[in-house]
Order: C-alpha cells, then structure tokens, then sequence
C-alpha cells in the first residue's frame, strides 16, 4: 500500500497538468475598455457584457427595444468575429436597468433565437454602464 499511493499520486498529478484547458482571450477590433470582447476556454466561448452602441460608439436612442436588438447586433457580430452564430450561444444573462421593462426585451430576444432557445437568467439592476438600458453577456458552445 506504502508504494501504491506515491504511483497514484504522481499518476493524478500527470493527469491534472495535462487535463489544463486551452485559454484564448479574443479582442475586440477596437477596445472598448479594460476586458477582452470573449475568452475562448476549450470548446466555450465567453462574451463580455454588450450594451446597445452603434458603430460611432453611441447607445442607441428609442429604449429598451432598440436597445435589445442593438446589443444583440453587438452580440451577433462578436459571434461571427470568431466563427460562431447565434445558433452556438448556450446561455444568456440579462441585466435591465428596469426589470419592468422585461416583456419588451423579451419581444426583441426571441427574434434573434428563433430555434431553440438558450437558458438565460435576467434581473433589474440599479445602473448600467453609459446609461444603458440593459446589458447582456452570453455562453457559447463550439460544437
């Protein structure tokens, strides 16, 4: 038993260094901010919080429809950058300035996964970044 557990031990410690995932942080073409557009771990994509600018850098006016479909835009294109779809995204989590305002978003969001749907968390929140109305990061799966 005394030399069994050495073996395991070294054969487990082998195992872990080799099970270590493949890390890619993918940037924006233009940063943002402090934070990569997604990071790219094995098979899983993980986008940033998108809010609703336009290609000037501006949020879009309207509310939170134009908002929705904007940060989806957002979300699409990032998608694409790095060979996905919106047929790739897994989950989705949206933060509203206003959970009241949830069924509106809600309009828009369905739009844009006309398949099956993604498991998605949203709440109300007291502020977003540049005064937006809802901001929204997403999961996908390289499959």
């Amino acid at each position: 038993m005394r030399r069994v557990l050495p073996l395991v031990l070294v054969l487990l410690a082998a195992a872990c260094a080799a099970a270590k995932p493949n890390v890619q942080f993918l940037a924006l073409p233009t940063a943002l901010g402090p934070f990569s557009e997604a990071v790219r771990v094995d098979d899983i994509v993980f986008l940033s919080g998108m809010i609703g600018i336009d290609s000037a850098g501006q949020l879009v006016t309207g509310g939170i429809g134009p908002e929705t479909r904007q940060t989806l835009e957002n979300i699409k294109a990032a998608l694409e950058r790095n060979g996905l779809t919106m047929g790739h995204v897994v989950k989705c989590t949206a933060m509203l300035a206003d959970i009241g305002e949830w069924a509106a978003m809600n309009t828009v969001y369905v739009t844009f996964f006309p398949g099956p749907k993604p498991a998605r968390s949203a709440f109300g929140n007291v502020g977003l970044a540049r005064g937006a109305r809802i901001e929204m990061e997403c999961i996908a799966a390289i499959r």
